[in-house]
């Protein structure tokens, strides 16, 4: 079983291993386009004023540039620990015991810009780049990855793939579709209709990540996933060829921490 989830925009700095190495990354045969989109997003880093316009930043945040410009000797940290924000905090991956985290490491991919899909326990440094960014030099991301991160999924995943990332990260590299299904997050209202999330969606997604890494689970097809979903506490159906995560509209309220409403 193999879990795809988005990264966030949000991470914490610093670490404590050494800088990046492209061979301790899932996924090897990504290294060439690894390595081309950090030297583009390093050397964007050298005129502060084209990088602010390319990744679309505010005053406030051009502390990132600098961020970027450090990318090939700054610390790492597992990339599980890296992310932060509202999919990452409800996962909480540094309160689990070795055996889930253990789990998450084997059975997880989160898919980056810079990187593409990492291992949980894959040590990146921190970064600055989101999905749809053009770096000068290069072709667009979609053009970059979708081929060749859609060949290397369809590699790697032996199983049955949980795709939980968000579209714009799915188009950078298709799960294989005989074998994966889509996982749309939706809200039960009081009168029983169901309407998509979107950023509530991310606590879910964490939430439910948890759960099975705590209970371990190796599930073999959608069907089986739908089952341990019941018996864990969460509401799934059918949604066309996805799967609908349904939370209710009262827990949505309940579990958005304030700065998200």
């Amino acid at each position: 079983m193999l879990i795809l989830l988005p990264p966030s925009e949000t991470k914490r700095a610093g670490g404590a291993g050494v800088p990046w190495d492209a061979s301790r990354l899932a996924l090897p045969e990504l290294t060439p386009i690894r390595e081309s989109v950090i030297e583009a997003l390093v050397a964007l880093s050298d005129d502060p004023d084209a990088a602010a316009r390319a990744l679309k930043l505010g005053p406030k945040q051009r502390g990132e540039i600098e961020v970027n410009r450090a990318l090939r000797t700054s610390s790492t940290m597992p990339a599980i620990d890296r992310y932060t924000g509202v999919l990452f905090d409800a996962l909480d991956a540094a309160s689990l015991d070795a055996p889930a985290r253990q789990w998450l490491g084997e059975h997880v991919l989160i898919h980056s810009a810079p990187f593409g899909p990492v291992g949980a326990l894959d040590p990146i440094p921190s970064y600055r780049l989101g999905a749809g960014i053009r770096l000068p030099g290069l072709a667009s991301q979609r053009q970059l990855w979708a081929g060749p991160v859609a060949a290397a999924l369809d590699r790697y995943a032996r199983g049955f793939v949980l795709d939980l990332r968000s579209e714009a990260y799915v188009a950078l590299g298709a799960a294989p579709a005989k074998r994966s299904a889509y996982v749309r997050v939706l809200t039960r209202a009081v009168h029983g209709q169901t309407r998509a999330l979107n950023h509530f969606n991310k606590n879910a997604k964490g939430r439910l990540t948890r759960a099975l890494a705590e209970s371990g689970a190796d599930l073999s097809d959608a069907a089986q996933f739908m089952e341990w979903a019941s018996g864990a506490g969460f509401e799934t159906d059918r949604d066309g060829d996805a799967i609908a995560l349904i939370v209710p509209h009262a827990e949505n309220l309940l579990t958005a921490a304030p700065k998200d409403r």
